[in-house]
């Protein structure tokens, strides 16, 4: 016979235990599963854009040469971070923080079609909402600062992005979403707009100092790093040839089926299998 699983009170009583986030994850996922298309896809294209933020900061320190290697990662990482806290504090719907709906379609509260529905819609807005903002900084010349710095930032961090093969990105991307699922876990067990971002902070910062794959985050820096190659904003001994539409397909393919297992299987599944399978037993 099991233990029993703990309560809110041995974590304080201003903090959610684990089998509470589980029941509230599971109840998110039936709402978020069910919500009206468009108001998904407007929140989708909200996380676009954030994690796009996020993604600009994190090429602010990049730009910076004088940082040694560690340095720059854990700083880039922290400074990330404020993409996942506008989603998760600010109100955004994001692909690979929903790939905890998993949860409920598990349960068997939400069926497989409005799974994927969700994934889908969710998705597709993420990616226009980083596309839009790619145009905007385009547009404000953000890539020239630092004498071109961020410019050489971007586009160098893309070349390490479509360099490795589909397995190595799906791995990677394996590795971030369990990540980045965890500091939304962490982040649910908190009330209070700073118990969350404490919550999300270390997790999201860790996968950015390793250079795991995030899809979303993807679709801001390599589409970026697309537009300014084209428009000869590269800087010269880069070699460029990678940064090319097939390439930016070749790494959102992997990194998003990598972060669906990651999310979905390694945090969403097995936080199910915890509190819903074993502790019956």
């Amino acid at each position: 016979m099991g233990v029993e699983p703990v309560s809110s009170q041995s974590f304080g009583s201003d903090c959610l235990s684990p089998q509470e986030i589980e029941a509230f994850v599971e109840k998110l996922g039936v709402k978020k599963a069910h919500s009206p298309i468009m108001a998904s896809l407007g929140q989708a294209f909200l996380a676009g854009m954030y994690i796009g933020f996020g993604g600009l900061f994190f090429c602010i320190v990049l730009a910076d040469a004088t940082l040694g290697f560690a340095a720059q990662r854990l700083l880039g990482g922290l400074v990330f971070a404020l993409g996942l806290g506008l989603v998760a504090i600010a109100g955004a719907e994001l692909f690979t923080g929903n790939c905890l709906l998993t949860m409920a379609w598990f349960q068997g509260q939400i069926k497989s079609w409005e799974l994927g529905k969700n994934w889908v819609i969710i998705w597709v807005g993420n990616f226009i909402g980083a596309l839009t903002l790619v145009f905007l900084v385009y547009m404000s010349h953000h890539y020239a600062m630092n004498n071109g710095g961020i410019a050489k930032a971007v586009i160098t961090l893309a070349i390490s992005k479509l360099t490795p093969d589909a397995v190595t990105i799906f791995f990677k991307a394996v590795l971030c979403n369990i990540l980045v699922c965890l500091g939304m876990w962490m982040s649910y067990a908190g009330r209070s707009v700073a118990d969350k971002m404490a919550g999300l902070v270390l997790p999201v910062a860790a996968f950015i100092a390793a250079g795991f794959e995030h899809c979303i985050a993807n679709m801001y820096l390599l589409p970026l790093a697309y537009v300014l190659v084209a428009a000869g904003h590269a800087p010269a001994g880069l070699d460029v040839s990678v940064v090319t539409i097939p390439a930016i397909v070749h790494n959102l393919i992997p990194a998003t089926l990598g972060n669906i297992v990651g999310g979905g299987i390694f945090v969403g599944g097995v936080y199910w299998f915890i509190y819903r399978k074993a502790y019956k037993h």
